[in-house]
């Protein structure tokens, strides 16, 4: 009589949603009775309610231990392991309700709850091994909804959420059954994957070399483990051959690091940026344009990655490639600097669509004053259209137009002023100086007359010889 009586007062407070004072009067009708089904199937129904599930268990299965034929012990105890994610010890308990009620309608719905997860654990098996792991949290997602206390899904959810790259919702899945069971060695692995995806590696090594210590045959933990090592001290070596001014060990070392993991994305991204340093330091400007492409293919807002390949760019005069680069940067970072890396650019793109005096001359960008006439005499006499008069009238007009150009650059760089616009992509046209009205016969005849000059006179209808003075 007393322990019902604490087992109605258990009722009271279970009907009010009060489970912890109804948890602590079934325990005392339990503790005064303790061979009574319906009150472990009580208490297991406070417990469930209270999210307890595993200890849930334990008090079904006793339930139905004392008494084989208690149709709410099974069905608890089915739900229980449904909830922690044994579908298969769920289904055989609502079998056994239904041949004890075959018309048990929540049995029978439960019956087909632990089917579907079944099949979803299945597919998640099946997509996990194709690395279809958007499809395997989709298939998790679907199992919780029927196992919310399910350890084993919610690792594989994290697992594969961190291989998709969404590692805060990774961490946080981890982090939450770390909370209720530290020593989980699944839980730390994945929490290890995260940091190691991360680039934390060494972080994430603590984390492996925890799990290992908890479940010393873990091989995805040992595997990880292993790998993080391996990279941390390739790339370390990488770094210290290239501090030295060893840019061919640096390259060969990053590339041996290249080839450890492909999966982590993060820090193979920071290595193809560092080999494509040393392939601009070996002035193989293409490879490591290559390089840094691929880095930002693996991780698009890496902004050392845009700024190398920008450089490597501007090196190999693509101007609008650079710009390009450069315009991403300073959307992602607005800085002075960026902005003005950008401006740079953006100039010499201007200039790179003009005309390349010095390129016409054949000169170097700091050529001397005595360089740049050295180099207008030879051009001019070269591309002058009388000493052609005798070729086809497609030649004279191509030459004819060379030695208007040789003019026009020799007008330009041999005025420090005009040189001086020109070199800063100033629009010349704009400062007053139009070409297209340039006569390059004036030039030719000032420059050419005067002492020690070159003279030319006819010596038949259109042809000229040239006199040295």
């Amino acid at each position: 009589r007393e322990a019902e009586a604490f087992k109605e007062q258990g009722n009271a407070y279970y009907a009010k949603k009060d489970y912890n004072e109804a948890y602590n009067y079934y325990t005392k009708a339990i503790d005064t009775c303790p061979n009574n089904a319906s009150y472990y199937g009580n208490r297991a129904a406070t417990l469930m309610m209270l999210g307890r599930f595993r200890e849930a268990l334990e008090d079904a299965q006793q339930s139905v231990r004392l008494d084989d034929s208690f149709v709410r012990g099974h069905l608890r105890e089915g739900k229980c392991h449904l909830s922690l994610g044994n579908a298969m010890a769920a289904s055989r308990c609502f079998q056994r309700v239904l041949e004890l009620d075959h018309k048990n309608s929540q049995a029978q719905q439960e019956l087909k709850n632990a089917t579907t997860v079944l099949e979803y654990e299945k597919i998640a098996e099946v997509d996990f091994e194709k690395r279809d792991f958007r499809k395997v949290v989709f298939c998790m997602d679907r199992a919780l909804e029927f196992a919310p206390a399910c350890h084993r899904f919610k690792i594989l959810k994290a697992e594969c959420l961190a291989l998709l790259g969404r590692y805060p919702e990774a961490q946080s899945v981890a982090s939450d059954i770390l909370r209720m069971d530290s020593t989980n060695a699944d839980a730390l692995y994945v929490r290890g994957l995260c940091l190691y995806y991360e680039d934390c590696i060494e972080k994430a090594v603590q984390f492996f070399v925890q799990a290992l210590r908890m479940a010393p045959d873990h091989e995805k933990a040992c595997l990880a483990c292993r790998n993080a090592k391996a990279l941390k001290a390739k790339k370390e070596d990488g770094n210290k051959a290239f501090k030295k001014g060893n840019y061919k060990l640096a390259y060969e070392l990053y590339t041996e690091a290249l080839g450890i993991d492909p999966n982590n994305i993060k820090t193979n991204a920071k290595l193809y940026c560092n080999r494509g340093t040393v392939n601009s330091k070996l002035r193989k400007l293409e490879e490591a344009i290559d390089d840094c492409t691929n880095a930002v293919k693996l991780d698009d807002t890496y902004v050392k990655a845009y700024l190398r390949r920008a450089q490597c760019y501007m090196d190999t005069e693509q101007y609008e490639d650079a710009v390009r680069d450069y315009e991403k940067v300073y959307q992602t970072e607005k800085t002075k600097e960026h902005k003005q890396l950008l401006k740079n650019a953006q100039v010499e793109l201007k200039k790179s669509k003009r005309k390349d005096y010095y390129k016409i001359l054949g000169v170097d960008k700091n050529a001397s004053e005595d360089e740049i006439k050295k180099a207008y005499r030879k051009r001019a006499l070269m591309h002058h259209p009388d000493r052609h008069s005798g070729a086809s009238a497609e030649v004279q007009k191509e030459e004819e137009k060379k030695f208007k150009e040789v003019g026009e650059a020799f007008t330009i760089l041999s005025d420090p002023k005009k040189k001086a616009r020109y070199d800063s992509g100033q629009d010349l046209e704009e400062d007053g100086l139009n070409m297209g009205e340039f006569d390059p016969n004036n030039i030719f005849k000032a420059f050419f007359s005067g002492p020690g000059g070159f003279s030319f006179e006819a010596s038949g209808p259109g042809n000229f010889f040239f006199q040295f003075g």
